[in-house]
């Protein structure tokens, strides 16, 4: 079973450039995507997503946040939010409960410049770990998505120039290691241990991604126990459309 997820930067935008190719060419059996910034009678979806069950929580605000799901499988129940209102207006959580392990789509708020937002966003952090963690009681989760933070100085190109910089500061890199603590592996460093140079998402200033000058920001975490049914777990730089590439886990 192949797993994957990528922040699209606005799913209308990316279907003129390549995402059905894309879809076609990768086949998963569950493509999480972030950053949707569209509800779903706006967007008109490729033929290669035939097939699919769709799933879809998208902000209130127009054109903002948003996530989605489609799947192969249908889930036996999906849920949108966190249950909580304060965190649940701008589309940020899917979660798809399946036989073996429930599935979190999430989009983490953006701490924004000068950390301005980094308050609420360890709020949300907070909220969100619990969210996991009270699923986690049942069953092992796979959460998934772009979580707006490089953890260790080897998930991003400059570390030294972007130590208080929103998505390295010490307060998200503090926060993603409780998350982890909470009982979450991330699955790709779990493969790739001391492998550097592996980014997900590049700024379109200055030729970064072609100097490869990037972040990984986007993650698979896994229960643990459930480890031993991750078979690989990659980045997809070569797949253009967005500010992101995908990135995977393939079960088995």
């Amino acid at each position: 079973m192949k797993l994957l997820s990528w922040n699209v930067n606005g799913l209308r935008a990316v279907l003129g450039k390549g995402f059905g190719e894309f879809v076609g060419t990768e086949k998963p059996d569950i493509l999480c995507l972030q950053e949707t910034k569209a509800r779903r009678e706006q967007v008109t979806l490729p033929p290669e997503l035939d097939g699919y069950h769709a799933f879809w929580n998208s902000a209130q605000k127009p054109g903002y946040s948003g996530v989605a799901v489609f799947t192969r499988d249908q889930p036996l129940n999906v849920t949108e939010g966190m249950g909580i209102d304060e965190h649940d207006t701008e589309g940020r959580v899917l979660t798809l409960e399946y036989p073996d392990f429930a599935l979190v789509n999430v989009y983490t708020p953006n701490a924004q410049d000068e950390l301005r937002r980094l308050p609420y966003r360890l709020q949300w952090d907070a909220a969100f770990r619990h969210h996991l963690q009270t699923l986690a009681a049942h069953k092992p989760v796979i959460f998934c998505g772009d979580l707006n933070v490089a953890h260790h100085e080897i998930d991003l190109a400059r570390p030294a120039s972007n130590r208080k910089n929103p998505g390295f500061s010490d307060e998200e890199r503090a926060s993603f290691t409780e998350l982890l603590g909470a009982g979450f592996t991330d699955s790709f460093r779990h493969f790739h241990p001391d492998q550097p140079g592996h980014y997900s998402w590049w700024s379109y200033r200055a030729n970064a991604r072609q100097n490869n000058v990037g972040w990984r920001i986007d993650y698979f975490g896994v229960t643990p126990s459930f480890m031993g049914n991750v078979k690989s777990a990659s980045i997809l730089p070569h797949v253009h459309g967005s500010d992101h590439c995908p990135v995977g886990v393939v079960l088995g």
